[in-house]
């Protein structure tokens, strides 16, 4: 059987990150993926999260001092667009796309910021790091953010990136996917 689509990006990340490097999960959401990074990079690593809700930040806490990793974690509540002002390059970058799962539905992630966020990332990727970008598109702005991410990642240069695009296609209700960008060793 096929894996999913989010272990996909999970195995992706974890052939690339070492124990301590700094990795970023640019969509904080409930901590799903910044517990995941935080025990990839190890006691030495770092993991800078971001979020725009303050629930987001609680949720994540919780979860990260039950598991006994907080202190591998920056938390930052802000715009993931912020992430170009880390003086750190950064391992990998996860983002998961939509809205906060059990929070409000109507606060969602924004093609415009989406698009910005992934450039900004871009600039501090190592080479031969990785992003990884999961598309939920089920709500009101999914379906433009998701082709303004696709016209972006589409016209990034080959010489610099490798770009993936990995979806199930005889899927009904508009089922996630995930693009991949590897930063190429130049």
């Amino acid at each position: 059987m096929f894996p999913n689509v989010l272990e996909v990006a999970r195995n992706l990340i974890r052939e690339r990150v070492s124990p301590g490097e700094t990795v970023i999960d640019a969509t904080m959401g409930n901590g799903n993926d910044t517990l995941f990074l935080a025990t990839l990079v190890g006691q030495e690593g770092k993991v800078v999260a971001y979020d725009i809700q303050p629930q987001a930040i609680e949720k994540t806490r919780e979860r990260l001092q039950r598991e006994r990793v907080l202190e591998r974690v920056e938390m930052k509540l802000a715009s993931h667009e912020e992430m170009e002002l880390l003086s750190d390059s950064a391992g990998a970058i996860m983002f998961n796309l939509g809205y906060l799962p059990g929070g409000n539905k109507e606060i969602t992630t924004q093609a415009s910021s989406t698009v910005r966020a992934i450039s900004a990332g871009l600039s501090i990727l190592k080479p031969g790091g990785i992003m990884t970008v999961m598309i939920y598109w089920g709500h009101a702005a999914g379906s433009t953010e998701k082709e303004a991410v696709l016209a972006y990642c589409s016209q990034l240069s080959q010489m610099e990136y490798l770009v993936l695009h990995y979806q199930y296609i005889n899927q009904q209700n508009q089922a996630p996917f995930l693009i991949a960008i590897e930063r190429r060793d130049t």
